[in-house]
């Protein structure tokens, strides 16, 4: 399903309106939001990657693709994208579908794609299957999918299986069924879960398709992409601190993903103490048992 939208969701009260494109993306294991960022903004974003695209060599492997290019670490080489990866509507739609399963969310990884034409399509697969963790009970992430150009079903538009969410965690389309090529502009936003199969389709035009691939992920999980490397501390310290939460410079409660015992936003700061108290980080539940247990000691003494 196809919605349009007028502007971007920014208010808390707006926030709220979004749950319909949740509960579609939850039932259908897709959705297609229209115009959800001004064409200028993607432009401005491709000028920043534009070296990036140039400069990045053809993938090596036939799941990568050898006439497609792929490069992480985007949120180093384009300011811009920071507005893609914080877009409020689309966090808005992965904290609602990732929420009941996580303390908070993460970026998974954001990558610039770019698919030349000739390129063969990629085999169909659901990417929750980078964890090895059980299927079919929860969600594990979310992909966003930011077109740099026109998608088409002739230049390798993204390949969706509708409701394929709801199959066997391992089941395979059958040759009959190739799935539905969505077209896309730039502007416009696919977001799929990671139990969704899908590919990059074949390329049988003359263009070049470009775009960028972000997904969120469970706070708890070990992300596609290593965001400690991608953005150390030096790196992080420019970003807002939304962002560098996002990217993992935060807990987890309860206490994961910790330095020192406290939440690693610290490192963002100028002046690091070299000793540094652990500090609880607890989730409510958990202090809830603890403060039960300290009460119970202190009635029986």
């Amino acid at each position: 399903m196809q919605i349009a939208l007028s502007q971007p969701f920014s208010s808390a009260e707006q926030r709220k309106s979004m749950a319909p494109f949740a509960a579609q993306l939850l039932a259908q294991g897709y959705v297609v939001l229209r115009q959800v960022v001004p064409p200028m903004l993607i432009h401005h974003c491709v000028e920043e990657l534009e070296g990036r695209f140039q400069q990045t060599p053809f993938c090596e492997g036939v799941f990568y693709g050898g006439l497609t290019k792929r490069f992480g670490c985007v949120l180093r080489h384009s300011h811009t994208a920071a507005q893609l990866v914080q877009h409020p509507l689309v966090l808005a739609i992965t904290e609602t579908v990732l929420g009941p399963y996580c303390d908070t969310i993460q970026l998974n990884l954001s990558q610039g794609i770019e698919i030349h034409p000739d390129a063969p399509a990629q085999f169909p697969h659901r990417d929750q299957d980078m964890w090895s963790g059980p299927k079919g009970e929860i969600e594990y992430l979310v992909n966003v999918m930011w077109p740099f150009t026109d998608y088409t079903p002739e230049n390798g538009s993204t390949v969706i299986w509708p409701s394929s969410h709801r199959w066997s965690p391992d089941a395979m389309p059958d040759q009959y069924d190739p799935g539905m090529s969505l077209s896309l502009d730039p502007g416009d936003v696919l977001l799929f879960l990671g139990s969704t199969l899908h590919n990059g389709g074949a390329n049988t035009s003359r263009e070049v398709r470009r775009g960028m691939i972000v997904s969120y992920s469970l706070g708890w999980l070990k992300s596609f992409e290593n965001q400690f490397l991608a953005y150390p501390p030096d790196v992080a310290r420019n970003f807002d601190p939304g962002l560098a939460a996002l990217i993992g410079y935060r807990q987890h409660r309860p206490n994961l993903g910790n330095y020192e015992g406290q939440s690693p936003a610290i490192l963002l700061g100028d002046d690091v103490p070299s000793h540094l108290a652990a500090t609880d980080a607890l989730r409510p539940d958990h202090q809830a048992m603890v403060d039960a247990y300290i009460s119970n000691v202190a009635k029986a003494a």
